[in-house]
């Protein structure tokens, strides 16, 4: 909590500096100009990548696999949206780092072989004989159901 507090305090702080030194620089036109400018940059960048990712977890659902590193990678876009949104230099330039899919991933991955991050999957598996058994990555019950349409 002690954290957040300081990252609220701090943040504008550095960010209102910047843009001051920016603009002393360029003039507050162009830094305007620039800061909205690379808010729809970044929006653009966020909203391919997540289509991108939302595919890619599509298919490997479809494949029976569990896309824990896409979940967290839509995290990651979330959060470089909402920092690429904000007006500032210093947030801009953490949003397009989080952007950049090498950087990312890396990130996420030592984070989860380092604990930083936990996933956990909770299912009831039925007894021997039950049919049930786990899917290709050890993600959970996998049931397997047909479809009948009884309507109209």
């Amino acid at each position: 909590m002690k954290f957040l507090f300081i990252a609220f305090l701090v943040v504008p702080l550095v960010e209102i500096y910047f843009l001051i030194q920016v603009g002393d620089v360029i003039g507050a036109g162009w830094t305007i100009a620039l800061v909205v400018a690379t808010a729809l940059l970044g929006a653009a960048l966020v909203r391919a990548q997540g289509f991108t990712t939302v595919n890619r977890v599509r298919s490997q659902l479809d494949r029976g696999e569990l896309p824990a590193v896409e979940i967290f990678e839509g995290l990651f876009l979330l959060v470089a949206g909402a920092l690429l949104l904000t007006p500032g230099f210093v947030t801009d330039a953490i949003g397009f780092a989080c952007l950049t899919p090498p950087l990312r991933r890396a990130i996420i991955r030592h984070m989860l072989t380092n604990g930083v991050i936990q996933g956990s999957v909770t299912s009831s598996h039925g007894g021997a004989g039950s049919g049930q058994g786990r899917g290709p990555a050890g993600s959970g019950r996998v049931i397997d159901v047909e479809y009948r349409d009884l309507g109209d």
